[in-house]
């Protein structure tokens, strides 16, 4: 028995009957194609399929697709405004915030979701919001620097528009 689903992802509204029993990270990358959200580990443990959910960071791998009916879902791929990176993803890639990249969309979208709470987080509060996102390349380091460094450009410009992408580095 298939439900009828209403969701606006990244800003535009989407419909599909969807199994009850699809999570939202499913829906997402097979039905919408929206490939930037990964699956990791499938139990909510690491955080690579983070995504805002009426502005909240959520693992979508713990929500079903009926329980966003009716929501506001952004994932990655609404940050880079064409070939212009947003803020986070910026100073994730100026201070070596990743490596392998495969936990990058779930840590961009926690990041993103702290700072439109805190726009001046402590080292204290970053390392908190980013507790439910594994690396196992990074060492954390440079990943707090990065939202460190994020925070302090949004303070500086919030209506600033996105970065132009560095040659070679996606958006392709």
């Amino acid at each position: 028995m298939r439900q009828k689903i209403s969701v606006n992802v990244n800003g535009v509204p989407r419909e599909n009957e969807v199994e009850p029993r699809l999570l939202l990270v499913q829906y997402l990358r097979e039905s919408l194609n929206l490939t930037g959200t990964h699956i990791g580990c499938d139990t909510g443990q690491c955080g690579a399929c983070t995504v805002l959910l009426d502005g909240q960071a959520v693992k979508s791998c713990m929500v079903l697709a009926v329980q966003a009916n009716g929501a506001q879902v952004r994932t990655v791929e609404s940050l880079a405004s064409g070939d212009a990176y947003h803020p986070v993803q910026q100073a994730f890639w100026d201070l070596h915030g990743l490596q392998c990249g495969f936990c990058t969309p779930g840590f961009l979208m926690a990041t993103v979701s702290l700072l439109q709470r805190n726009p001046n987080p402590t080292d204290a509060e970053i390392r908190e919001q980013l507790e439910g996102n594994l690396c196992r390349c990074t060492g954390y380091q440079n990943i707090v620097a990065a939202v460190r460094s994020a925070a302090e450009k949004m303070r500086a410009a919030p209506a600033a528009s996105p970065t132009p992408m560095p040659a070679g580095a996606g958006g392709e």
